[in-house]
């Protein structure tokens, strides 16, 4: 089966969730390891869908990569989910940030590690997180260390996941079976009447 736009859309939603989002990171140690209290969990990450970042530095269209933003610019970054670290204690950010890059339909390898080499160029100018709204208390400082994990499909190409390893990457396979919707049906439906010859 052929990954599609709400495939990546529920992981999405799913993963915007807190504890599911800590339930992605128990997938690669690495990162779960990273979360300052395993005893309070759920109140040591902060999952942000589609994230936005204040840019703090002037960025010039003529340095490499052709990128440019105005002091105090706000962009939106090309990974699907930024999680950040924070101590339940004393409720501050901590260092380290996570970017999560899920696989989206008709993207192939130089697709998503571009993604990803793009979020690294832009939060090299400085930057400040734009809050969700139950945790503007927080400063949004940036982070001491960045660091990316790919979730893909496993009807993902295998090049895709190649790529990855080949790179160093961390990737976890999403190992649920990916849902079939109604129309999905009704078109499969309809190619195998045409297919045959029969009448709709």
């Amino acid at each position: 089966m052929i990954v599609k736009q709400y495939h990546y859309e529920e992981l999405l939603a799913e993963y915007s969730n807190g504890d599911n989002a800590i339930d992605l990171l128990k997938q690669y140690r690495p990162y779960l390891e990273m979360i300052p209290s395993m005893r309070r969990p759920s109140e040591s990450i902060i999952s942000i869908p589609l994230p936005t970042v204040r840019i703090r530095e002037s960025i010039s269209p003529s340095k490499p990569g052709g990128f440019s933003a105005t002091s105090g610019e706000v962009i939106g970054l090309p990974c699907d989910l930024a999680i950040l670290m924070c101590d339940p204690e004393w409720k501050i950010k901590t260092g380290a940030e996570i970017f999560v890059f899920i696989y989206r339909p008709q993207e192939d390898f130089s697709d998503m590690l571009m993604r990803w080499r793009h979020t690294q160029v832009w939060l090299s100018h400085g930057y400040e997180w734009l809050m969700p709204l139950q945790y503007q208390y927080m400063l949004g400082e940036a982070a001491d260390s960045i660091y990316p994990l790919f979730i893909v499909f496993e009807q993902t190409p295998e090049r895709i996941k190649k790529g990855l390893r080949g790179a160093s990457l961390p990737f976890v396979v999403h190992a649920g079976a990916i849902s079939v919707y109604e129309e999905d049906l009704d078109l499969e439906q309809s190619a195998e009447l045409f297919n045959t010859g029969e009448d709709f």
